[in-house]
């Protein structure tokens, strides 16, 4: 009895901390790059879930609760998420839809992807290779014209996009190349590359990590509806997820066609504008307010002059850089002066 009044008192002295998620009630002391964690004695890459709460929950409260970890978007339902770049994708590869097209479609994304869900993403995530079998394997004769007219793009041979990457996603630098992509390939590089951009920006936002995006020869977005409205969207929408996107192009000109981009630039807090043609600065003048006195610090000027606009300010600068540095040599892109070296 002495003992066990001792052990009580011992207990209490002990500082008792409420958990306050999952996470909290999770004793790991240690988790190594690749995933392996040490939980007392033992290592692990997964954990059984004890909590009261999700013992009891639903099918769909608990795939809520897996939200948080997985690299499914952001809080929107990853079934619809899903389901709508799948509608995107059959888009660019067979044209416009009909109704019965977009439900064989929804239907087989949600019996792809369900289980992986159900899992808790974890495992090998499906790719076009099992929806296109999945899609094979419908009823309907709709299902079969969708799976024949996507056939080159899955099992054909333009299946770059078909099957798992060989690239780390989760590397702190991506570079992705679109340019060797052709025209056949070209709208469906750009809608999984936006696609895999914005679920890293999400990933990133909700680990408290800034993600910066630069996009070089951003005036290509433009040639194709869906990465036009996709890059809009995500030029308006992107400080909210602690992100901050730079657009590059040389070609204004042909950017200037598009009424989307010509909203983009118009709505931008920033901008540098180095020396223009004289087509893109009237074209300039007209969408930023630039008058004619201004429009002298891009008109024949040499390089690193030009004007900048902040919040609807238009400032003149000038940034010559010496030539004759290392950091210069290491800069330059002029082809003759790489010759040289």
């Amino acid at each position: 009895m002495i003992k066990t009044l001792a052990k009580a008192q011992q207990q209490e002295r002990v500082k008792f901390r409420v958990p306050r998620s999952v996470q909290d009630a999770i004793p790991i002391r240690r988790i190594w790059s690749d995933g392996i964690f040490l939980c007392g004695n033992q290592y692990s890459k997964t954990w059984s879930f004890t909590d009261i709460n999700y013992a009891i929950a639903g099918k769909d409260d608990k795939t809520a609760m897996f939200l948080d970890y997985s690299e499914y978007g952001d809080d929107r339902n990853p079934i619809i998420a899903k389901s709508e770049f799948v509608l995107s994708l059959f888009e660019q590869l067979a044209g416009s839809l009909t109704a019965a097209e977009k439900s064989i479609l929804g239907r087989c994304t949600e019996l792809l992807y369900k289980p992986y869900l159900d899992r808790g993403c974890t495992g090998t995530p499906p790719t076009l290779k099992d929806f296109y079998r999945l899609l094979k394997m419908q009823p309907e004769t709709e299902a079969q014209g969708l799976a024949l007219s996507s056939e080159l793009f899955i099992t054909g041979t333009l299946n770059t996009f078909a099957r798992h990457t060989n690239v780390n996603t989760r590397a702190r630098i991506i570079d992705y190349d679109i340019r060797e992509l052709g025209e056949q390939l070209m709208p469906l590089g750009m809608l999984v590359t936006l696609d895999a951009i914005y679920n890293r920006v999400i990933q990133n936002w909700k680990a408290g990590r800034r993600t910066w995006i630069v996009c070089d020869e951003f005036y290509l977005l433009f040639r194709y509806e869906y990465s036009s409205n996709f890059f809009y969207k995500l030029w308006k929408r992107i400080r909210k997820y602690n992100g901050l996107i730079t657009g590059l192009t040389q070609n204004v000109d042909e950017l200037l066609r598009s009424d989307t981009a010509r909203l983009m630039l118009a709505n931008s807090e920033f901008l540098i504008m180095l020396n223009q043609s004289a087509t893109d600065r009237g074209e300039l003048a007209k969408l930023l307010n630039i008058s004619d006195t201004q429009l002298g610090y891009i008109t024949n000027v040499p390089a690193g002059c030009g004007l900048i606009r902040c919040a609807g300010n238009l400032v003149p600068f000038t940034n010559s850089f010496p030539t004759d540095t290392k950091l210069y040599r290491l800069m330059t892109t002029k082809p003759d002066e790489r010759l040289k070296e």
